[in-house]
């Protein structure tokens, strides 16, 4: 079996294989590790056309089946839950760097439960724990979909509950 810098065998199935001439012979040139410390970023250089070529890699984790509200389970994408919390910080002071924190901590969250399906409902709740703690306003935003609020009582109590000390000052 083909070996990389001598570290593990490699069998035919999993080397890599250039881009853009499809070999499999391939130096590493550099290794780093990214800041975030969860990505290796390896530079390489084709043995048969010469071009150079990086690859990332990153432990692969399980993450649970989400089991949607009609009882489907889809694949949990960790795009759908950014993309969720974006959204409820639209035009808001946070940056994208706490975001993705945010989505981090959340996935972490879920994988200490240690099970294989999570619901919707679940799900939510881990998201509007996050929002709460970064901004008051993104949480009331996504309370009002998530919750679903069919007035405006509704609404006032999940302000209330958020801001209970800027409400008294205000009626003072």
């Amino acid at each position: 079996m083909p070996e990389i810098s001598g570290l593990w065998p490699l069998s035919a199935q999993n080397v890599m294989k250039c881009p853009f001439c499809g070999k499999s012979d391939s130096a590493v040139l550099d290794t780093r590790i990214s800041d975030d410390s969860e990505t290796i970023r390896r530079r390489r250089r084709c043995q048969v056309c010469e071009r150079r070529f990086t690859t990332y890699e990153r432990a692969e984790i399980q993450l649970p089946q989400v089991i949607k509200k009609n009882g489907g389970r889809v694949p949990f994408v960790r795009d759908k839950l950014r993309a969720s919390l974006e959204l409820a910080l639209r035009k808001r002071p946070v940056t994208m760097e706490t975001i993705d924190t945010a989505v981090t901590g959340i996935e972490e969250k879920l994988l200490a439960l240690g099970d294989r399906e999570v619901t919707t409902q679940h799900l939510g709740e881990l998201v509007m724990f996050e929002l709460r703690r970064l901004d008051k306003v993104a949480y009331i935003r996504f309370a009002s979909v998530y919750r679903n609020f069919e007035d405006v009582d509704a609404f006032s109590r999940v302000i209330r509950e958020v801001a209970p000390d800027e409400i008294q000052a205000q009626t003072r």
